[in-house]
């Protein structure tokens, strides 16, 4: 039973690896939606035939939404402070696209990265309305060093002003990456128009690099009580469809319900998140087809982009309706979302640190806030992430030292056990309920706890994951160096095998080679043999291979915690007393009221 259990445990832990790294995809989509019907505004008293505000055309057996093109006629307007630069264009009053000072484009570069600088459409443009999306030229009101107003008049019915608002930097706890956003419309009329649902857009995001495999690129729905994520495979024909089994046919458009509490767009290190104050009704996700990302060959970059839907009032003569909300353009820094008059709206939730059932069942929902939360901390003192990374790993060893030194002794009492173990294997061979009572009671005359080297595992493995979730969505990790290491977000690579591009990464191989060590210093189980024993050889190698990939910062981390367990598993097998284990054949006899044969193999 324990050689199955074993096994078992073995297979679920690679199959959890596994689903960890290529995501759970295989959401349940819902249809498409119908094709909206024109809405026609209902003027009291007057001709129903008259001018309408009609939804524009929707392509929907289109697979991908149209790239927008750049409008080279458009009239830009910035507001800036010391970590964006935002673009507005007339075009829509709306935001053009989002420059992140802080943030370079490539490593090295003084250029910022820009958000939704290639898109469908700008960030909050009004879509599904004919006459007032972002082909609507917009009348710029008035443009200060922190706010800006767009009018544009539909028919001489309809007056549409849209403001912008970007954070006053003397306000207390103002946030640098978020913009005010009001839409009023007034009714110019004397009679009351009934308005068709309102669309804003919400951005178009894509791969940060060519190295990026879209794990973290998808459009999140937060209903107030989880985030609904959208992935960019949901919207592609199922695997089992190339066996001919589903529909083959691509999704052109998913659309999720409301509540919508807040809606994004995102990719592993950045996000536009539109904050509605009033819920909104639904959100509709489609994949932008890109150009190919520079250095990344002909692979085409599949991006994703959101608009969320609000249902609109009827609005009465001479009075008017407003839409108002919060947007955060900028990076994914917990620290950041997870401020105190923001975390109602639970904004950080874009941050996916417990999206998988992997990562609810590790906790990575509780562990990985803590530890961003100590790893910026610590850096705050440092100054350098990977010195940061190093010393969170070692105050995490040191808090669990108590825990894995009761495991590392109790492993090495198990191991003594070996030679008695043995003889009661052969005694009761063929009775297995005996064999188990007179293990247990060999476990119990010796005070060791056969399942007390899963003690180290059990503490180290919600770390680990939650380490894993945590930095794989950070942004304050990206481009940083340590050591020979580039850049702690991305693997190490420092060499490639011509003709073949395989990558050699150092920080993985260290990471094994100390998970190689430190299982040879530690005393195995008594009841470990054979298949058992060659699963436990091959799992460093297993585990290696895994997270061969996988960010530096992770093999970082494993590499400083092995290194500590080695040298710890020094010591305890060096200092901990011996004591003399044994059992004898009237011992056994007295608890198994049978008398023990000599059993020593004959040489």
């Amino acid at each position: 039973m324990d050689k199955k259990n074993l096994t078992l445990g073995i297979l679920f832990m690679v199959a959890a690896f596994a689903t960890l790294m290529i995501g759970a995809r295989q959401q349940q989509a819902l249809p498409p939606p119908p094709a909206p019907t024109p809405a026609v505004p209902a003027i009291e008293g007057g001709d129903p035939a008259g001018p309408t505000i009609s939804p524009a055309p929707a392509a929907h057996n289109a697979a991908f939404a149209a790239l927008s093109e750049v409008r080279t006629d458009a009239n830009i307007t910035e507001l800036a402070n010391d970590f964006i630069r935002v673009r507005f264009t007339d075009f829509g009053g709306a935001i053009q696209d989002v420059a992140f000072l802080q943030y370079p484009a490539l490593r090295g570069s003084p250029e910022p990265f820009v958000f939704n600088i290639r898109h469908a459409a700008p960030i909050l443009a009004i879509g599904e309305l004919r006459g007032l999306g972002a082909d609507t030229r917009f009348e710029l009101v008035s443009a200060t060093e922190r706010e800006v107003v767009y009018r544009a008049i539909f028919e001489d019915r309809l007056e549409i002003t849209r403001r912008y608002v970007l954070a006053d930097p003397s306000e207390p706890g103002h946030e640098p990456y978020r913009i005010r956003h009001e839409t009023t419309i007034r009714n110019r009329t004397q009679q009351t128009v009934a308005m068709p649902r309102l669309v804003l857009e919400l951005g178009t995001t894509a791969l940060v690099s060519p190295q990026d495999s879209g794990l973290y690129l998808n459009v999140a729905v937060f209903n107030g009580n989880r985030a609904e994520i959208t992935d960019r495979g949901d919207l592609e024909p199922g695997f089992f469809s190339r066996f001919g089994m589903g529909d083959p046919t691509p999704k052109s458009v998913i659309e999720r319900p409301g509540p919508v509490v807040w809606a994004a767009v995102k990719n592993q290190f950045f996000a536009s998140i539109y904050t509605p104050d009033q819920a909104g009704a639904s959100v509709a996700v489609r994949r932008v087809e890109l150009p190919p990302l520079p250095g990344g060959g002909f692979r085409t970059d599949t991006g994703m982009t959101a608009a969320a839907r609000f249902e609109l009032p009827g609005i009465a003569p001479e009075t008017a309706i407003v839409h108002s909300g919060r947007l955060y353009v900028g990076p994914k820094e917990y620290t950041r979302l997870a401020r105190t008059d923001e975390f109602r709206h639970r904004e950080d939730k874009v941050m996916q640190f417990d999206r998988y059932f992997f990562n609810r069942i590790f906790l990575s929902g509780i562990i990985a806030p803590l530890l961003n939360k100590m790893m910026v901390g610590i850096h705050g003192f440092v100054g350098n992430w990977g010195v940061a990374i190093v010393l969170m790993t070692l105050v995490l060893k040191i808090v669990s030292l108590p825990f894995t030194l009761a495991a590392s002794k109790s492993a090495k009492r198990m191991a003594k056990l070996s030679e008695p173990m043995k003889a009661i294997r052969e005694k009761y061979k063929d009775n297995p309920k005996k064999l188990n009572e007179a293990t247990i009671a060999l476990f119990k005359e010796h005070r060791v706890n056969p399942a007390g080297g899963c003690i180290p595992i059990l503490i180290t493995m919600p770390l680990f994951v939650g380490f894993f979730a945590m930095l794989m969505g950070t942004a304050e990790l990206r481009f940083q160096s340590f050591l020979w290491v580039a850049d702690l977000s991305t693997p190490d690579t420092v060499w490639r095998v011509p003709g073949l591009g395989f990558p050699i990464n150092i920080m993985p191989i260290l990471m094994g080679i100390t998970m190689v060590v430190q299982m040879r210093l530690t005393p195995q189980p008594t009841t470990m043999e054979g298949p058992q024993a060659m699963i436990m050889k091959i799992m460093p190698w297993m585990f290696t291979l895994i997270c061969y990939n996988f960010a530096a910062a992770l093999a970082l981390y494993s590499t400083i915690n092995g290194l500590f367990t080695i040298v710890q598993q020094i010591l305890v097998n060096k200092y901990s007393k011996d004591e003399p284990i044994g059992v004898s054949p009237a011992s056994l006899a007295q608890r198994t009221g049978k008398s023990l044969k000599n059993v020593t193999p004959k040489k």
